[in-house]
C-alpha cells in the first residue's frame, strides 16, 4: 500500500482557516487566497490536496467556498495533482456536482450516518476510487453535522457498514485532537483499519514528522496535515520524503 500525504485546505467564507476541535468559535485565518495556498503545497511536491468546505459542513451558504474550490482545482490541474473534497455534501446531487467540477475523490460524512443509501448509490455510480467516507469521532462515537451532533453510532460499526456497501477508503479523525497539535490517535486509527480491512487515512493532531512516520509505520494509507503546515512545525518536503 502506498502512503500519501494530504496537505489540508479548510475553507470558510472563501478563506483558508483552521479550527480547534472543529469549533467555529476557535478559528484562525491563514490566507484570503486558496489558490495560492494550493500552489504553495503543490510546488513543494504534494500530489494530493485535502479540501474541506466548512461552511457546507455547518449548513451555511458556501458560494465563496465554491469559488475558492474552483481556484484550487485550476492550480491542481496545472500541477497534475488530485483534490479530495468534503464538507456538507448530503445528497447524491451535491456529490455529483463536486465530481463534475473536477474533484478526484469526494468525502461523505454526515450522510453516511443519516442516509447510507446515498453512499451506496454514489459508490455504484462513480466507483469506490471516487468515494471516501469521513468518520469523525470523539471517544469512539461518530460526530456529524460539522462535528456539532452525536451520530449515535460507533466509528467501528459505521466502518463495517460502509465496507458492506463497497467502500474502500475511510478518513478517520479524532475530533478531540484536530487542530490541537497533540499527535494522531494511532491506536484508534490502526484499530479501525484492522477491523474494517479498508484503507484508512489518519487525520487530526499531526504536529511533528514523528506523527507522520508513526502513521506510515502503522500501515495506514496516508495522513492529512493541516495546522502543522500552517504553523511550521512540519516541513512538507520532509514529510513527503517519508
Amino acid at each position: 500500500m502506498s502512503f500519501t500525504i494530504y496537505p489540508a485546505i479548510d475553507l470558510r467564507g472563501g478563506k483558508v482557516v483552521r479550527l480547534k476541535e472543529g469549533d467555529p468559535a476557535r478559528m484562525t485565518s491563514y490566507s484570503d487566497d486558496a489558490g495560492e495556498t494550493a500552489r504553495r503545497w503543490l510546488a513543494m511536491g504534494a500530489k494530493w490536496l485535502h479540501v474541506v468546505n466548512l461552511d457546507g459542513a455547518f449548513g451555511e451558504g458556501d458560494s465563496a467556498n465554491q469559488q475558492a474550490l474552483l481556484s484550487i482545482l485550476k492550480v491542481a490541474h496545472e500541477f497534475g495533482a488530485d483534490v479530495q473534497f468534503g464538507g456538507g455534501m448530503r445528497s447524491l446531487d451535491s456529490a455529483t456536482k463536486a465530481l463534475s467540477l473536477g474533484v478526484s475523490r469526494i468525502v461523505l460524512g454526515t450522510i453516511a450516518v443519516e442516509q447510507s443509501s446515498v453512499v451506496e448509490s454514489a459508490l455504484k455510480r462513480f466507483g469506490a476510487e471516487k468515494i471516501a467516507v469521513g468518520i469523525d469521532a470523539r471517544d469512539g462515537m461518530v460526530r456529524v453535522r460539522g462535528w456539532q451532533s452525536d451520530g449515535g453510532v460507533s466509528a467501528e460499526d459505521l466502518a463495517l457498514h460502509m465496507r458492506i456497501l463497497g467502500l474502500c477508503t475511510v478518513i478517520f479523525t479524532d475530533v478531540s485532537r484536530d487542530g490541537m497539535g497533540h499527535g494522531l490517535n494511532i491506536p484508534a486509527t490502526s484499530a479501525l483499519a484492522e477491523v474494517s480491512g479498508m484503507d484508512v487515512i489518519a487525520s487530526g493532531g499531526v504536529h511533528t514528522l514523528d506523527d507522520v512516520i508513526a502513521a506510515k509505520d502503522a500501515g495506514l494509507a496516508g495522513a492529512i496535515i493541516g495546522l502543522a503546515l500552517y504553523e511550521g512545525t512540519i516541513d512538507l518536503g520532509s514529510a513527503l520524503q517519508v
